[in-house]
């Protein structure tokens, strides 16, 4: 019992040593924390994360196609993402005959590569700092006189930048408004595709895993970037050469450890850290349960049907993913939100900064009024949305209700209209009006019982029976264009949208009289009169007081150091190599293997199934050089950087700047750190290298890519 007790603190231990974090941190790569990056095992001087005078690690890290982040990992240009990442190009390049989603894709050299219109990668050539610039003239300015004055402001700023022909400025406010910092980004339009492996591994999981630990995914793609002959950004050509990095990232295949320091740079999306803990309580006790509330009836609803019917689990398999993402996300935001007593360790704080700065307490005091005035309004946005969000029927009049104003409007030209029908065709794909109709009729009826009742419209309460409401849609729909079932020119919107949009001035008058636009109208009509204006007006109040709140934190906290929120922005992050303990009696290892890969396989299956040649390297421990100590291949790990969305695709560096693993989600006990960080729950999920690198050596046989790199052993 002595032995087993020194064992398991062996295990434990360095994790918690990993909690010597307290803030976490989205760090802008010229504002580092450099002296707790040092004291947590960083090697190598933060200038080297961000240096314009010579080449530094910021000169490999990229905005891919305007939303992930990626690296360049060789001399040539190639570039790493997530295959989430890569995964529309992937598709675009898809089809019956060779459908790259299932095969994968492997060019044999760069002439296979395959160009992608459109997509574009960003480098972020500098950072300024221009607060003094853009808030000139702007004391005692408010809302839209404010607005207006600092927008004047940037278009002055970037006109006065001389910049070349091939960048461009992006100003954008940090700290709610307090700071502000000019970007020089360098975009390149030539990328092309160079190689992914198949959904079955790049996709591993899927749905089930998603957001979860233990997790076993290759969730990585390979890009291209080419140049003209200077070396300088070029629309896609043949006579385009790959483009020459100033720097790209050593790949390492050393075995990692728990407590091993690691960063990852990226543009991490959108995190609310500096609110105050009235809003905190609000997201976990009444915003965040109401729209899980609404995403509980709808999955489960999808899930009776798909249960019982293969083809309906095939057609809205990517639907019930796109439900249950956010409806698993808030679960864990609610869930750590609560355990980390964010909002108590929020008025702990509040009240510190009370007793140095009294000022403070007349902001928090206006914010609390602010917010207890609003919840309701909000409480009714949060229904009210996920309910036309996840109700098809509502969400297809919504579409055709902005359709109708913008015909009214006289402004449906031929782009518009095309964005229209797209959308339209994306839902109508793979739409059954007889299982949306159940999910519609439970949906309206949540809402006429959940919602505030001052916020409904007039003779709503009929809706609350959920029978009633089922035939009642039924009814409403059998003649109706927006369920298909209805016509136009004698066509469906399932047969053919085109006729059915040919005479837009009919199809307006079409949907005026049809009884299911008459629904979403009037539901619309109820929100946007008790609702819209309301939630919005005190919003812009709340902006204000959190603004002058920012900025009394940072005045009055002199002990600790900021960080702004992000906003896709280039960042730092850093943490440590560790487990989690996230429930009593629950313990997540670091690491999984292959091994683990294997006792998930499922055969046939959607999310579990593994190509063949997978198992057979497995089954021959065939793994060259890509194994661990154990013996085993290394698949994904955890840490406690601070990530996410927009972080997805990121490297993960090891404290010399080499690249140990890419970023691509997070365990969901933790994903309450866009809110409220805490090393204890927070820990983001990375591919290990030696994976990505055993994937396309052993199983995919392209080994010329793997020579391009700087692999340190």
């Amino acid at each position: 019992m002595i032995k087993r007790s020194f064992l398991l603190s062996a295990i434990i231990v360095p994790a918690v040593m990993a909690f010597a974090q307290q803030y976490g941190g989205m760090w802008i790569p010229t504002e580092v924390n450099e002296k707790e990056m040092k004291a947590m095992g960083l090697k190598i001087p933060a200038k080297q994360l961000f240096d314009t005078q010579k080449a530094s690690i910021k000169d490999a890290v990229v905005q891919f196609d305007g939303g992930c982040t990626a690296e360049i990992i060789s001399p040539k240009g190639l570039l790493l993402t997530n295959h989430h990442c890569g995964y529309d190009n992937i598709q675009s390049h898809s089809t019956v005959e060779n459908d790259l989603l299932t095969n994968g894709f492997w060019a044999k050299n760069m002439g296979e590569e395959l160009p992608n219109p459109g997509v574009t990668v960003d480098f972020i050539a500098d950072i300024k700092e221009v607060t003094s610039s853009i808030l000139a003239g702007t004391q005692g300015l408010e809302s839209a006189d404010l607005t207006k004055k600092i927008n004047e402001n940037i278009e002055n700023y970037k006109k006065s930048q001389k910049i070349e022909s091939y960048q461009t400025i992006s100003v954008k406010p940090m700290y709610y408004g307090n700071k502000y910092y000019a970007y020089i980004i360098e975009t390149y339009k030539d990328v092309r595709l160079v190689g992914a492996p198949p959904s079955s591994i790049g996709k591993y999981g899927s749905d089930t895993d998603n957001w979860v630990f233990p997790r076993h995914t290759g969730d990585f793609s390979m890009f291209r970037i080419y140049a003209d002959k200077n070396n300088k950004p070029a629309e896609y050509s043949k006579d385009n050469i790959p483009y020459k990095p100033k720097h790209f990232l050593p790949v390492s295949m050393k075995e990692k450890k728990e407590g091993d320091f690691t960063f990852v740079y990226g543009f991490p999306g959108r995190t609310q850290e500096y609110l105050p803990a009235i809003a905190v309580e609000k997201i976990r006790t009444e915003i965040d349960p109401a729209m899980i509330s609404v995403r509980d009836i709808a999955l489960k609803t999808l899930d009776e049907k798909m249960r019982s019917d293969a083809a309906t689990k095939i057609k809205y398999a990517s639907k019930y993913a796109s439900i249950a993402n956010s409806w698993k996300k808030w679960k864990g935001e609610v869930e750590g939100l609560t355990k980390s007593d964010a909002a108590g360790k929020k008025q702990k704080y509040e009240q510190m900064l009370i007793s140095k700065n009294p000022a403070v307490k007349t902001t928090l005091d206006e914010l609390n009024r602010l917010y207890n005035e609003q919840a309701p309004y909000a409480l009714n946005r949060a229904y009210y949305g996920e309910t036309v969000r996840n109700a098809e029927t509502l969400t297809l009049a919504n579409n055709y209700y902005n359709f109708i104003a913008a015909v009214e409007a006289g402004k449906m030209d031929a782009k518009t209209l095309e964005g229209f029908k797209n959308r339209l065709s994306g839902v109508y794909k793979d739409f059954d009006a007889e299982l949306d109709a159940k999910v519609t009729a439970k949906l309206l009826a949540h809402y006429a019982n959940k919602a505030p009742k001052q916020f409904l419209p007039a003779g709503f309460e009929q809706y609350k029976n959920e029978a009633q409401n089922l035939q009642t849609i039924e009814n409403l729909s059998k003649n109706s264009v927006i369920t298909g079932r209805g016509s136009m020119n004698g066509a469906t919107t399932y047969s053919d949208i085109n006729k059915v949009f040919a005479d837009q001035n009919a199809l307006v008058q079409n949907l005026k009289n049809d009884p299911l636009m008459k629904l979403f109208s009037a539901l619309r009509e109820g929100y946007m009169t008790s609702t819209d204006g309301k939630v919005s007006s005190l919003q812009q109040q709340i902006d204000a007081n959190q603004k002058k709140f920012m900025a009394q934190q940072m005045e009055t906290d002199k002990d600790r150091k900021f960080f702004p929120d992000a906003n896709s922005t280039l960042r730092v992050t850093y943490g440590k190599v560790a487990g989690s303990n996230p429930r009593d009696a629950l313990y997540y290892g670091y690491q999984t293997h292959l091994s683990g890969v294997i006792e998930k396989y499922i055969p046939g299956d959607y999310e579990f199934d593994l190509p063949k040649k997978l198992i057979e390297l497995y089954n021959k421990k065939d793994y060259g050089i890509y194994k661990n100590s154990n013996g085993d291949v290394p698949v994904n790990f955890t840490a406690t950087n601070h990530t996410t969305g927009g972080n997805s695709g990121s490297p993960a560096l090891d404290a010399y700047g080499n690249l140990i693993g890419l970023n691509f989600d997070r365990q969901w006990e933790g994903t309450m750190s866009d809110i409220n960080y805490d090393p204890k729950f927070s820990r983001n999920i990375m591919v290990d290298t030696k994976y990505i690198l055993f994937i396309i050596d052993k199983f995919a046989n392209s080994r010329w890519l793997i020579d391009e790199m700087k692999v340190v052993k």
